[in-house]
């Protein structure tokens, strides 16, 4: 016998004449005719092969085989209750587990942010941060490892769909007792004269994006290049170098009381993107937080 041939609508059926000892009792209950519930009932006891009931003129009871088989069918009607609620849920992405990569930055200071409010308005969802360098924010959404992931621009195949969250200016990060700090903005002209040093090979490329206008000579190079925008930023703090990166890195280098200067001539802006897969099927959750997230960025970031 296939599991398959016998519906939750008969064990329903059966499980409520079961309580109720009445085919009329049942009915009203269900919303059927008695003659639906019988024959709902009869269907039933034809797939399993046995009898359910012993049916009086009066009363309705379980046979010695229906007793044995009443709480078998009640677990499985409990748990398909079950799942339709969590399915319910899942449609209105009020739970579920969504994955968001993001660098440092913004994973340490923006997405908890968003994250707690989020909470309040679906605390059954839990949201994931994945630490994950600026370089390989594609490649984990397009392989799946993460739903969504947020950061700076960046090239995209077709299997990525990019969204501009916010624009953020390039600006230089000194301390205040440098030489550059007296400028409310810095030329680059005037930066190739001091050593610099950049958080990463996307820093490093930028800021030779950023200079490609300028002759050979005045160029600038960093004298250093290191894997995190912290590590630039305590090298900053010593005065052994100055350190670029998007304004939105604020949070972070005044902690280490660092100064910001923006650099002009010409202004380069970077902007911050949402990631997310055009292959993946996105779950109802990981859509919900998306939104979310978009709209908490259009308030609150300038």
């Amino acid at each position: 016998m296939s599991f398959l041939r016998f519906t939750l609508r008969q064990l329903e059926t059966f499980l409520t004449v079961a309580e109720t000892h009445s085919f009329t009792d049942a009915s009203e209950r269900l919303g059927l005719t008695p003659s639906a519930v019988s024959q709902l009932v009869q269907e039933l006891e034809s797939v399993l092969g046995f009898r359910l009931f012993d049916r009086s003129t009066r009363r309705v009871s379980l046979s010695v085989t229906g007793k044995e088989f009443l709480n078998s069918a009640g677990a499985v009607l409990k748990r398909a209750r079950q799942a339709e609620t969590i399915a319910t849920a899942i449609n209105a992405r009020a739970t579920g587990v969504v994955r968001v990569a993001a660098p440092l930055v913004i994973a340490g200071a923006m997405l908890p942010k968003i994250i707690k409010e989020y909470k309040t308005l679906q605390p059954a969802v839990a949201v994931r941060i994945i630490d994950c360098p600026v370089e390989h924010l594609v490649d984990i959404v397009i392989e799946g490892d993460a739903d969504m992931s947020v950061g700076p621009n960046t090239l995209c195949s077709e299997d990525v769909i990019s969204t501009v969250l916010f624009e953020s200016p390039w600006v230089l990060w000194c301390t205040s007792d440098h030489a550059l700090a007296q400028f409310q903005e810095v030329s680059w002209e005037n930066l190739r004269r001091f050593p610099l040093v950049a958080a990463g090979r996307d820093h490093e490329q930028n800021v030779a994006r950023m200079g490609r206008d300028l002759s050979s000579t005045e160029r600038i190079s960093p004298v250093d290049v290191v894997d995190n925008i912290s590590t630039a930023l305590g090298i900053a703090s010593s005065g052994l170098a100055v350190t670029l990166s998007p304004a939105y890195v604020e949070l972070l280098a005044k902690s280490f009381g660092l100064v910001m200067r923006h650099i002009v001539a010409p202004d380069v802006v970077r902007q911050v993107c949402l990631y997310q897969s055009t292959k993946f099927f996105n779950s109802p959750a990981a859509e919900g937080f998306a939104e979310h997230l978009i709209g908490w960025v259009t308030e609150n970031v300038e």
